[in-house]
């Protein structure tokens, strides 16, 4: 689903005000399930990687950004597999599982150290602590109540912060500010905070600043003429860093987050690119979502996560963990 409108207009609208109701009950079931359900624990310590609104925020960039600075540690990363078949516990090899298998924010993490996927999440910690991890940084899950957590980071996008404030399906968020921000015991925002949501945080936790950055690869696109194509949480994102690297954008295509490429959508993009002299380019986590018969006509663009206080996040994480 894509991201309705309204859901970032601070001054309100008509379709907000009448969905507000239903977002009211939304959040109250989340509460219910949430003051109902015990958490389990498992051998290793978990590092939850949340966000409190639908849709992308930078979760994966700043759990592979977490995974490389606690490199000392027997790392393993844990995600639900949203998109994919598989219900776990299992272990991803991202030689052998698709996409359709295992989602796509999985296959991305399985690059960098051992992940597992578990729509019972309990189990797939379990799991990872089995296989020698001590350390589980997991992806997403910070709404689930079923798995206790060491320490749960807020991610947040510092162009679009808490939209209007308002609960799904009223606005984006998946619970109210003031409850997901009493759970967490700090807050990473991605990219200039121009929503000041750091102020929304109202001080009682630390808040740490981090910035995508394209990979060094990238800047033999500077100067080319590109058909940019993404289905993420906001499109927009990408291509702002193809403007940075100095492409020169002749066409675009959004499409909804995690979208499933069938072999005729990426063709038709692919032929537009070469009828405008261009190349057809997309980001990593839509690379995996291809054909594979159509990933080599398409280039991809890596970026990684660069924290404005390393040596701050790093303090607080090891302060965290030996408790």
């Amino acid at each position: 689903m894509k991201a309705p409108g309204f859901w970032y207009k601070k001054s309100g609208s008509l379709a907000a005000s009448l969905l507000a109701p239903i977002g009211a009950l939304y959040d109250a079931a989340g509460r219910l399930s949430r003051a109902h359900q015990k958490p389990k624990k498992c051998d290793g310590q978990v590092i939850c990687v949340g966000n409190l609104v639908a849709g992308g925020a930078g979760k994966t960039p700043v759990s592979l950004a977490l995974a490389e600075m606690l490199g000392d540690r027997e790392i393993a990363f844990l995600t639900r597999g949203y998109g994919g078949r598989e219900h776990g516990p299992l272990r991803v090899d991202p030689n052998t599982h698709s996409s359709s298998d295992v989602g796509d924010e999985a296959l991305l993490l399985a690059r960098a150290a051992l992940t597992w996927i578990s729509r019972n999440r309990p189990d797939g910690a379990q799991a990872a602590s089995k296989s020698g991890a001590n350390t589980i940084i997991m992806d997403d899950g910070f709404q689930n109540p079923s798995l206790t957590k060491n320490v749960s980071l807020i991610v947040i996008d510092g162009a679009t912060g808490f939209g209007n404030g308002l609960v799904m399906p009223a606005g984006p968020l998946r619970e109210t500010v003031a409850r997901g921000l009493a759970r967490a015991d700090a807050v990473v925002i991605v990219g200039d905070d121009v929503t000041d949501a750091a102020a929304e945080a109202g001080g009682r936790l630390p808040v740490f600043h981090a910035r995508l950055v394209p990979h060094p690869d990238a800047k033999a696109l500077g100067g080319r003429r590109v058909v940019a194509f993404a289905g993420i949480g906001r499109p927009q994102k990408f291509f702002n860093t193809l403007r940075e690297i100095g492409c020169e954008i002749v066409g675009t295509h959004e499409f909804v987050d995690h979208q499933p490429y069938k072999p005729e959508q990426v063709m038709a993009i692919c032929e537009e690119a070469a009828a405008l002299d261009a190349l057809p380019v997309t980001t990593e986590k839509d690379l995996v979502r291809l054909p594979s018969e159509a990933r080599a006509m398409v280039t991809s663009v890596a970026v990684s996560l660069q924290w404005a206080q390393t040596e701050a996040v790093k303090t607080f994480l090891d302060a965290k963990l030996s408790r």
